[in-house]
């Protein structure tokens, strides 16, 4: 694909001022195939991994599409954490930098609902919502969607694997049926196109795999062995390398609370963060984490969604990811802000072949380590 420019667009001088300030200079390959057709009223599946610039890709067609003097609420992004919709917002506040009169609303649980009726109140153009609490506004009738011209459902195969297939369809049922829907997803699952059948109409189909993956600076390493030696395997890498922050990545919510029990009765300053965890107690454990008050933290890839903090310097992948994007997402949580990173991967015998392709899809190389006794450093 040729590259091009965001001038190359036919853009507002406002956009194309703060595209600028936020420091970007070329469009990525998602952005080239979606701004012209979302600005076109085209509604769109987009097949996208994580790491393409979905948010501008959707983001600066909505804007410019909203009309400023206009008290109605005309856009509305779907994401499924309450950490993905504070990213998003801000990304979007970024790109309405110099557009005077766009408001933009956050609607998450986790936060006083009264402060966002007040917000409300101020008749944003638009809101960035998690389903569930969107849900409570609409059944409280606190918001009023009746002049939505355009949905955003981003991460959608996410929201569906947190449950809120059910929330998706009441809501895509309520709006207005004339809207324009635009569909981001990592993956295109039964379920992800039951909802393009059934909400878009003669939708654009976009694919973009990454063909540049873009990997921070990170020594990968995987680690083969039982998993009945995981744990010590673990401790020790911790132990031997005196890590400050390091985020611990498991597949299930059992694990994560087996694995954060196990690690505090041995005397590790731990904690948990995955779906089952209430919001205030998620933010709670964020900010200690984020503050250094804990070392550790034991998470699943959907409550991970959104975290940025950049000083871990070690990502463990104790479950072997069940997806090559999530791989990706997983160790971009180190090695950020030009700082130094290493992830390790624990595998089975009989799981070389997922790491394999894992390799295959990020085109990077994980080298074979040895567990490290607990005097020396790391043992290749």
């Amino acid at each position: 694909m040729e590259k091009k420019s965001f001038s190359d667009f036919n853009l507002s001088q406002e956009i194309l001022k703060a595209v600028t300030s936020m420091g970007f200079k070329e469009a990525t390959p998602i952005q080239i195939q979606t701004i012209d057709a979302i600005m076109n009223g085209e509604d769109i599946v987009a097949q996208a991994p994580t790491g393409t610039g979905k948010t501008c890709a959707f983001g600066i067609p909505l804007i410019e599409q909203i009309d400023s003097s206009s008290r109605n609420i005309q856009g509305m992004v779907l994401c499924p954490t309450r950490e993905l919709v504070i990213q998003t917002s801000n990304e979007l506040t970024k790109l309405c930098k110099f557009k005077r009169g766009v408001k933009i609303v956050s609607i998450y649980g986790g936060q006083q609902i009264s402060k966002q009726i007040y917000e409300l109140k101020k008749m944003p153009q638009i809101i960035v919502a998690t389903p569930g609490r969107l849900m409570d506004h609409m059944r409280r009738r606190t918001i009023r969607l009746n002049s939505l011209s355009h949905v955003i459902l981003d991460e959608a195969d996410e929201m569906l694997n947190m449950g809120f297939r059910e929330d998706i369809n009441v809501i895509l049922k309520s709006v207005n049926k004339n809207r324009q829907t635009v569909l981001f997803s990592a993956t295109l699952s039964k379920d992800i196109l039951a909802i393009t059948h059934n909400y878009q109409r003669n939708y654009k189909l976009i694919k973009v795999m990454n063909k540049n993956i873009p990997i921070p600076k990170i020594d990968q390493f995987y680690i083969e062995l039982n998993s009945n030696k995981k744990l010590d395997a673990l401790t020790r890498l911790i132990d031997s390398n005196n890590y400050g922050l390091a985020i611990v990545f498991c597949n299930t919510k059992r694990m994560v609370d087996m694995l954060t029990k196990s690690l505090s009765l041995r005397g590790y300053s731990v904690d948990a963060l995955h779906g089952d965890i209430k919001q205030l107690k998620r933010d709670k454990v964020m900010s200690k984490f984020k503050n250094g008050n804990i070392n550790i933290l034991v998470a699943t890839d959907v409550a991970a969604r959104g975290i940025d903090v950049n000083n871990v310097e070690a990502v463990f992948n104790y479950d072997l990811p069940v997806d090559e994007e999530y791989y990706i997402h997983r160790i971009g949580r180190t090695g950020r802000a030009n700082n130094d990173g290493v992830s390790y991967t624990f595998i089975g015998s009989r799981e070389i072949y997922k790491l394999n392709n894992i390799m295959k899809y990020t085109k990077s190389k994980i080298k074979s380590m040895k567990i490290p006794n607990k005097i020396n450093k790391i043992a290749l």
